[in-house]
């Protein structure tokens, strides 16, 4: 009787421990998966130590445009304009304008649509579409697209990826383009930030207005405002060499 009962509790305790093999290698496998399929993720904030960057999406408000490079200059900020492939084609002289400041240019589409909606196919058009228009006019190779709206699909990545393009999110938003209240821009923009932030904005009146007293803030607390290509860079760094392996 007690050489069944030991036979039996043997036997219950290799095939606990079976399963819990099986599940560990399961869980394990769906880690690494995890982890592969994240490569290509959508970058909501950058890296960089003591590091912010100023990231204005550009459709429209180009009347605002003079003044915010303006404010950029004097202090000698550089950061990143994502342009939209029809404003550029209405307004390329300003474009070669933000380009002759210095600063870094990213991908945001050509018509401002609804990325998610669409097929792989539509998406590399968007683009792509927009990435030659930008490059005949300042000769410039983008490798940063922001969606428009920060609407993304598995195919809005893949189709940027595939075109040699690291999707960029953001780490928090002005919502400039509803609330029209420079105290409010203001204030979603500085408050309680730390390293890495990506700051969306929008060339407009308010923001316009706000910039300045944004610039200094970061400025007067030792933060360097920096392109989104150099606050990601040690992000997309990793995940190359990640790749690699």
């Amino acid at each position: 009787m007690k050489g069944k009962l030991f036979t039996h509790v043997v036997a219950n305790v290799i095939l606990v421990s079976l399963v819990l093999a099986v599940a560990f290698i399961g869980f394990v496998g769906a880690t690494t998966n995890v982890f592969k399929s994240n490569d290509n993720a959508p970058i909501y904030r950058g890296s960089g130590q003591n590091q912010v960057s100023l990231m204005v999406n550009v459709y429209w408000g180009t009347e605002y445009l003079d003044d915010m490079l303006a404010i950029f200059d004097r202090y000698d900020v550089k950061t990143t304009f994502f342009v939209g492939g029809c404003w550029v084609a209405q307004y390329p002289e300003m474009l070669e304008k933000i380009v002759s400041y210095g600063h870094e240019i990213g991908n945001h589409g050509y018509f401002h649509k609804e990325h998610s909606k669409l097929s792989y196919a539509d998406n590399v058009k968007e683009i792509v579409s927009c990435g030659k228009l930008v490059f005949e006019y300042v000769g410039k190779s983008m490798t940063l697209f922001a969606p428009p709206s920060g609407d993304f699909s598995n195919d809005t990545v893949a189709a940027a990826r595939d075109n040699g393009y690291k999707t960029i999110m953001w780490s928090r938003d002005t919502i400039d383009w509803r609330d029209k209240d420079a105290g409010v821009v203001y204030s979603r923009a500085t408050k309680d930030t730390s390293s890495g932030e990506l700051i969306l904005m929008h060339p407009t009146a308010h923001t316009r207005d706000a910039l300045e007293k944004i610039v200094k803030y970061y400025l007067d607390n030792n933060f360097s405002i920096v392109p989104v290509s150099t606050n990601i860079g040690e992000i997309w760094t990793s995940t190359n060499n990640s790749q690699a392996d």
